[in-house]
């Protein structure tokens, strides 16, 4: 079985949001203290209520370092990119605080979910844009010094990457030169970094989201007014493996922060997939829509296992003048050049000319040098590549299959396909070996396959 974690994304998603569903769904929120143990800040995690749902709100919080109140610059509140609007991190009218706030903000405080308690005493606020706005690089540093584990560090790093590329390409500067503004503050490290290592401590084989509602409207911005959703929502999606839907209301529902997070974590999905439910959980933004519930939702179960996604490129070329004895040898010369499939399809050109189409599976690390090859070994003048970005692909490994004919025993490959569980469903006898076998035997060859795939 495949132990599945699925996001609803049917309002949205943002950081925060992404923090309070895992926490709902069981992850261990004492992992966090990597973050606190780095930055100046904690999480606050306390139930809400909305729409008549129970959820779980995650706050980062910063603490001042002189046992004062620092609310910051105001030109740090501004947002370059509004990180959190629909999702602001102000405290809703209806919550169960697990603290109080005396008039001063001076206050003894803790947060408590599944039996993660942090305390704290000191004068805080809302981290929301709070301490240095980072370069890209700067980040990459921060996030590397956490010493976090393999998969959290992949994840928070690739989130950030995404990022960089996005405000990279909307503003027309280099990633290296990128200046992060709301998305390299303390809060947005929090988030990315928190999201990372809660889904690291549940572990799941699959990550999946049905379609993410992006909202609608317009939002101001410090470079003027834009429509829902942003530009560096729209450029990280683009990216992403998920669909992109506006709407149910007029109001940014995805932050880049969630939309980061959710292309480096999730493929996408119609629909929730079937599987053995065992926890839930809800996220809540801040902010209070009319109809609908402002959560994310995250579902944690079992699932029959899936086949492995693979990320691929596909490159074609359309030949009407090449030899056969040239098309008959694209499979081991593309292969030496590093295809992972080859396919020769016959067609119909200019003028009725008999032709052939080439197409050819490829990792995207080797699209140049395939592509070079394909052109140099068949002429042709231009290489094309499809529009498909990932496959997926089963388990594969061989076994040694004995067979016995006369009391003689024969041995012969099979190549074995199982999914992500470990379960075979596909056996397949290496032919080559099969028909030497048969020769030596005098026995039909499809006997000896019959024999050695039946054993799997």
């Amino acid at each position: 079985m495949t132990d599945v974690l699925a996001f609803d994304g049917r309002t949205g998603a943002s950081g925060d949001m992404l923090l309070g569903a895992l926490a709902a769904a069981g992850a261990d929120t004492d992992v966090l203290t990597a973050v606190e143990d780095e930055l100046a800040i904690h999480y606050e995690f306390e139930t809400v209520t909305k729409n008549g749902i129970q959820a779980t709100k995650a706050t980062v919080v910063h603490e001042a370092a002189d046992g004062g109140r620092d609310d910051g610059d105001e030109h740090e509140r501004e947002h370059h990119e509004p990180e959190h609007h629909g999702h602001d991190h102000g405290h809703p009218e209806e919550h169960d605080h697990r603290h109080g706030h005396g008039d001063g903000h001076d206050h003894a405080h803790g947060h408590a979910h599944d039996g993660h308690s942090h305390d704290h005493s000191h004068d805080h606020h809302d981290a929301e844009g709070h301490g240095p706005h980072r370069t890209y690089p700067e980040v990459v540093d921060v996030v590397e010094s956490m010493d976090l584990p393999e998969r959290a560090a992949q994840v928070a790093l690739g989130a950030f990457e995404r990022l960089g590329h996005a405000e990279a390409r909307v503003h027309g500067t280099d990633l290296a030169e990128t200046h992060f503004h709301e998305v390299g503050a303390d809060d947005a490290i929090a988030d990315v970094v928190g999201v990372a290592l809660l889904v690291a401590n549940l572990d799941p084989d699959r990550v999946v989201t049905t379609p993410v509602a992006a909202g609608g409207g317009e939002v101001e911005m410090s470079h003027g007014v834009y429509p829902v959703p942003a530009p560096a929502v729209v450029t990280v999606a683009e990216g992403a493996d998920w669909e992109l839907r506006g709407g149910p209301v007029d109001a940014e529902l995805l932050t880049p922060t969630g939309a980061a997070l959710l292309a480096e974590l999730a493929e996408g999905v119609e629909s929730v997939p079937a599987m053995r439910l065992r926890e839930s959980g809800y996220g809540a933004g801040a902010m209070d829509l009319e109809r609908y519930p402002n959560v994310l939702r995250a579902l944690r179960g079992e699932a029959k296992g899936g086949l492995r996604e693979e990320p691929i490129s596909v490159l074609e070329t359309n030949l009407d003048d090449v030899a056969p004895e040239v098309l008959g040898g694209l499979q081991s010369s593309l292969a030496d050049a590093g295809a992972r499939d080859v396919s020769i399809v016959p067609l119909s050109m200019k003028k009725s000319r008999p032709g052939h189409l080439v197409k050819v599976v490829v990792r995207p690390e080797d699209e140049e040098r395939v592509a070079r090859r394909l052109a140099e070994e068949t002429g042709t003048l231009g290489v094309r590549k499809a529009g498909a970005t990932h496959r997926w692909v089963a388990d594969r490994h061989f076994e040694t299959a004995t067979v016995e004919f006369d009391g003689e025993s024969y041995e012969v490959s099979v190549k074995v396909a199982s999914d992500q569980s470990g379960e075979v469903y596909d056996a397949s006898a290496e032919y080559d070996e099969a028909e030497a076998v048969a020769r030596e035997a005098g026995v039909p060859v499809r006997e000896v396959i019959r024999r050695a795939e039946s054993q799997y």
